[in-house]
């Protein structure tokens, strides 16, 4: 009898032993697959070219300073005024200007483009001269056929061309060089207006509701948050009829912004901020059979015209209001308890403002810098900010 039953037991502990082996082999070729699969498809992505056709990002080093490489040959949009109704998609290639196309006929191209984007805001002839020179790769006072083509692609990327822009200004990135397809933007160290990261893996089983509330526990100190915040205010400040016109936020969220280690905020993806001009051409007219209908990006919405069935093209919310929106948790979670009230009834009006409304311009300068007063009175005398 016992000899029958330490057989037995040998037989069942065998055949765990062999299941457990069996599992751990198993997930090791699971694990070690996907990371040759993860390695093969970056060194592939890497350098495409021409037929780069969606947004690649790596860390990576630039004269010796640590910049983010993006490619983002994507389908731009390029507008034709002719018989379409619609802006015609077109993969960007490198086929413009050609081999003997001289400086005057490059600058007229891309006055031209500019024209498009930006409508008759500003001096266009002077952002031109500011392109030649950024255009100038190597510095050696001309611009290349090569330097011209790559400039010339790059410059149908929204992002690209606000980074040129605002280059001056605090919270945009500094573009540091391109080349070909790719451009280099300063490196940001933190990559998400909250501060927690998680593998995709476990994202997938975090139920949205507790994935937010996460989101507001692994943030900084309320006076870091209120400066971060301020400097959203500021950026909105920077595209609201800045010199070549209103440029519109049209994916405001939070994995767009960013923070350096003196919790400046700096913006990390500005892809969906478009010139005004070239939104209204891109969404008028569009066929609509509701407001749904008449939405670029993600929450730059016009209205659907019953009467023609057609998207108007007056965005219907600011970016003032969208950007309160987004730090409305943010800031008021840990708010000091003396200006909690204050601070909600602001962003409350905020968040209200509409394109349409009366006197919008003189509510939203009002808005906005009553927002950045209470911010900055609250934290100007502490050590966190």
């Amino acid at each position: 009898m016992n000899d029958c039953y330490v057989l037995f037991y040998s037989q069942a502990r065998f055949s765990y032993v062999r299941m457990k082996y069996l599992f751990f082999s198993w997930l090791a070729v699971f694990v070690g697959s996907w990371i040759i699969y993860v390695q093969y498809s970056t060194y592939t992505e890497l350098c495409r070219g021409k037929d780069c056709k969606k947004i690649i990002m790596y860390l990576g080093i630039w004269d010796n300073l640590p910049g983010v490489v993006k490619c983002q040959m994507e389908q731009a949009l390029h507008l034709d005024f002719g018989t379409e109704l619609e802006p015609r998609k077109e993969i960007v290639l490198f086929d413009k200007p050609t081999r003997g196309t001289t400086v005057q006929k490059f600058k007229e191209m891309v006055y031209s483009l500019f024209k498009a984007k930006l409508g008759d805001q500003g001096n266009l002839s002077e952002l031109v001269n500011l392109i030649l020179t950024v255009a100038d790769g190597d510095k050696d006072g001309q611009v290349s056929l090569g330097e011209a083509k790559s400039a010339w692609a790059l410059l149908q990327l929204n992002e690209f061309l606000l980074m040129v822009i605002l280059q001056d200004k605090e919270h945009t990135p500094k573009l540091m060089g391109f080349c070909g397809d790719l451009y280099v933007m300063e490196s940001v160290e933190y990559t998400s207006l909250y501060g927690i990261s998680l593998p995709w893996v476990i994202e997938l089983f975090i139920p949205s509701g507790f994935r937010r509330s996460m989101d507001q526990l692994f943030t900084p100190s309320w006076p870091r948050k209120a400066k971060i915040a301020i400097g959203l205010l500021e950026f909105v400040e920077d595209v609201f009829h800045g010199p070549y016109g209103n440029f519109l936020m049209c994916d405001t969220s939070a994995k767009n912004l960013g923070y350096n280690d003196k919790y400046d905020l700096k913006m990390v993806d500005m892809r969906k901020i478009v010139p005004e001009t070239n939104l209204k051409e891109l969404i008028k007219d569009r066929h609509c059979e509701s407001d749904l209908d008449c939405v670029y990006g993600t929450d730059c919405r016009t209205s659907c015209d019953q009467s023609t069935m057609k998207c108007t093209s007056e965005v219907i919310q600011p970016n003032l209001a969208k950007a309160c929106q987004l730090l409305k948790d943010y800031l008021l979670r840990g708010a000091p308890s003396e200006i909690r009230e204050e601070l909600e009834k602001q962003l409350y009006s905020c968040i209200a403002l509409k394109v349409t409304a009366n006197q919008m311009e003189m509510e939203h300068s009002l808005i906005l810098n009553n927002l950045k007063t209470l911010l900055w009175k609250k934290i100007s005398y502490t050590n966190d900010s």
